[in-house]
């Protein structure tokens, strides 16, 4: 069957517009059937598409429909192709993929422009184009002198809660770090007491627990009226017995729960290899060095004095019941209830040989900025890992992990009454290649030219930034090659998928545009890092043809059934957002035949939900995955009159806001009723633009999306959004990217006003 051509009939417009029901597992397990069915064909469009040209541009190629069948290295008849670690293929020049798609790098002429009347208005185009040049100015101003953007990254309260439980677990707490550190936690609280997990959302019982804590370490007495409220919705929701167990061993760190009643994570793990069963690199990235690090605190289960009692909080437990041995549950009650008796008497050679090399698995870890996996949770735990293995606060390692977490601190000025005051939050992750990326790639498509000094700056930057050493994912891949790209400015064990590719696509605007003129030595080594980046991202793929964001293959689901995952993602399966960036990459390199791209493109499509979207794993959610999936699949040369794309084109259309934005909350992690729905925000309108004017650029839904994007704007060029649309764990851990409020509505206004044939005012 023909990729571009579905001989189906079309989806009823009565078609349901809900998600699929069902488990975050359900979708793993589905999307794990997909792309194995038989060979995959493809076939070119046998349309021009409508796009734009220019750097902004990524379009797939046309002429005569032709039908190729999947072949190569690793091709078996009948059959999905075998996956190689090293898809070299891919990048050789003179490779099938280069013949047949000629030079990489040569794009499709504008076929097309899109009539100004789409957007309902007297000089509409003119007032988008006006939209454009204000928001392209600010993002201009945000830059950084090395060249970077980093945009700041707002999750919830636990972040500044635990590191003021960590200082105190060190005993190097200060009052004036605790009261600056209070005051935005007081700031966060809701007027039922609690605090929420983001912005708008519901009060959380174990983000609320955590915050209490904070308060009464920030000085906080707890007859004060607004710790009384937090102690009341504590207590009705089950006090600490019922929360997360991340929760419960902060507590048992403090002597406030007994580590007897603690999951096990005996440092033995560490030994066992990686074909065993709950090894640590069945455990997504970072799951895996959290894991780690709490196998060495769980071994010494130490307890410290918080300086006061939280008795308040206390509410009778009730013990659960031992689940049937037939089930996870009861199997893993039991296996804990052995390991709880080990724990007690393990062997003491063995114990020892393995905190050793615990030990040194974390230290060979650390990262140049003194962190862990540049995110909070293995950056705290392995400082209290290494403290209790004996370093010393003085010690080189621990003193530039704590330098390194004050990097990720924020603090602002306020005023508080007749004084102003400090105010102190501290950020869970800093995302400065993604944001550079995805700055170029919006300034790109806004018109801006490639040797602008910011556009330059920004290149070399993020050239320099390629991480060219191994790290975890070699486990899975012993003969891949480094390449690619980190998220963060230092975390080069942990580079990923999702990031490369919007890298790949933000220096090959630049490429396309001029460097080989200013810089041709520079430009050189920027196509050979895109080339190691390429051959790196495509072997990460996975056995079902898709991409995971940090490892291959990470699909082991029985290390989400022990008793300590209670909280998160822990696995990093495949998912339509990574697996449609890479579509979108490798498309734009001109390899959208290729069977690597076609099987990629043959899993979006079975992985697409009954209603036409697609969930988003990293960002909020179906509007993003769908704001992913459509513009990938287009360039791959999916069809604009495939069913699938239809079908989407009208789930986005049933639910745009009547006033012409798109908004999706949260709660659609849980509940398929808000799925779409939601306060309308500038970054989900964007995301559904982006699909529209990939698939559909004349819908009148456009028009009214771009005039949404134009009324909200404000004076300064960005837009306001203090909801939350990045998402670090669907519905445990939500992200609110500050800088994707004006990158991807820059970027749809840009591809919009380009579509005009205007350019920026």
């Amino acid at each position: 069957m023909s990729l571009t051509s579905d001989p189906s009939p079309a989806t009823p417009a009565t078609q349901p517009t809900s998600a699929r029901p069902g488990s975050l597992s359900d979708r793993r397990s589905r999307s794990e059937r997909s792309a194995v069915a038989g060979p995959v064909l493809v076939t070119t469009r046998p349309v021009t598409p409508v796009a734009m040209s220019g750097p902004a541009t990524s379009v797939a190629m046309s002429g005569p429909a032709t039908s190729v069948a999947m072949s190569g290295p690793g091709a078996r008849p009948g059959g999905p192709a075998l996956l190689p670690d090293r898809a070299a293929d891919l990048t050789d020049p003179t490779g099938p993929m280069a013949r047949a798609a000629g030079a990489a790098g040569t794009r499709a002429p504008q076929t097309g422009q899109l009539a100004t009347t789409e957007l309902p208005g007297t000089q509409a185009a003119e007032r988008a184009a006006a939209a454009l040049g204000r928001a392209r100015d600010h993002l201009l101003g945000l830059q950084s002198e090395d060249g970077w953007w980093k945009g700041e990254l707002e999750t919830n309260v636990t972040m500044d809660a635990e590191d003021l439980m960590l200082r105190q677990f060190l005993g190097i707490l200060s009052p004036e770090l605790a009261a600056e550190t209070g005051r935005w936690i007081r700031s966060k609280q809701q007027t039922d007491g609690g605090w929420p997990t983001f912005h708008g959302g519901p009060s959380d019982l174990s983000t609320t627990f955590e915050a209490y804590v904070g308060l009464r370490l920030a000085g906080d007495a707890p007859d004060a009226p607004h710790m009384l409220l937090a102690a009341s919705f504590v207590r009705a929701h089950g006090g600490l017995a019922a929360t997360r167990v991340f929760t419960r061993i902060w507590m048992a760190l403090f002597g406030e729960w007994p580590w007897d009643e603690v999951p096990v994570l005996p440092p033995e793990l560490v030994l066992l290899p990686s074909w065993v069963p709950l090894n640590v690199y069945d455990f997504g990235c970072w799951a895996r060095q959290t894991v780690v690090a709490l196998t060495i605190v769980g071994h010494f289960r130490p307890v410290r004095s918080l300086g006061f009692t939280i008795d308040e909080l206390r509410v009778a437990a009730v013990r659960p019941d031992r689940a049937p041995l037939v089930s996870w549950t009861g199997v893993f009650q039991r296996l804990d209830a052995g390991l709880r008796r080990y724990q007690r008497h393990p062997v003491k050679t063995l114990r020892e040989l393995a905190l050793r090399r615990a030990t040194e698995w974390v230290l060979a870890r650390q990262e140049a900025d003194g962190g862990w996996g540049g995110i909070q949770p293995p950056w705290v735990y392995s400082i209290m890992a290494l403290h209790l293995m004996g370093y010393s606060m003085g010690h080189p390692v621990l003193v530039a992990a704590l330098d390194g977490l004050e990097t990720f601190t924020v603090r602002e000025q306020v005023r508080d009454g007749d004084e102003v005051v400090t105010v102190r939050r501290l950020e869970a992750c800093q995302s400065p290649v993604w944001d550079t990326a995805l700055a170029v790639v919006a300034l790109a498509d806004a018109g801006l030219d490639a040797r602008h000094p910011g556009m330059r700056k920004a290149g070399e930057w993020l050239v320099r930034e390629e991480v060219t050493v191994p790290g975890d994912w070699r486990v899975r891949r012993p003969n891949l090659e480094p390449g690619g790209w980190a998220f963060e400015f230092a975390n080069d064990i942990y580079p990923d998928v999702d990031d490369t590719a919007e890298v790949v696509l933000a220096v090959r605007r630049l490429l396309g545009s001029g460097w080989d003129d200013v810089d041709p030595a520079f430009a050189k080594q920027a196509r050979a890092a895109v080339e190691r980046a390429v051959n790196w991202s495509v072997g990460m793929r996975s056995a079902n043809g898709a991409w995971g964001a940090f490892d291959a293959d990470n699909v082991r689901e029985l290390a989400t059934k022990i008793p300590f995952c209670d909280f998160g993602e822990v696995i990093d399966p495949p998912s339509a957002d990574v697996t449609a960036h890479m579509v979108e990459m490798l498309a734009d390199l001109g390899r959208a035949d290729h069977p690597v791209t076609q099987r990629a493109v043959r899993w979006l499509l079975d992985d697409q939900e009954p209603g036409g979207s697609w969930f988003g794993r990293w960002g909020v959610n179906h509007v993003y995955g769908t704001g992913a999936a459509v513009p990938a699949l287009i360039s791959a040369g999916v069809a604009a009159d495939h069913p699938a794309i239809r079908s989407a084109v009208r789930w986005l259309v049933a639910h745009q806001h009547p006033d012409g934005g798109w908004g999706e909350d949260l709660r659609s992690y849980k509940d398929d009723a808000w799925v779409g729905r939601g306060e309308p925000t500038a970054s989900q309108t964007a995301w559904a633009l982006l699909a529209l004017l990939a698939a559909d650029p004349m819908n009148e839904a456009v028009g009214r999306g771009v005039r949404w994007l134009c009324d909200t704007q404000l004076p300064d060029g960005s837009w306001d959004e203090p909801y939350y649309t990045g998402t670090g764990f669907p519905w445990d851990f939500s992200i609110n990217y500050h800088l994707y409020r004006l990158v991807f509505p820059l970027t749809a206004l840009g591809r919009y006003v380009t579509l005009t044939g205007r350019s920026a005012a």
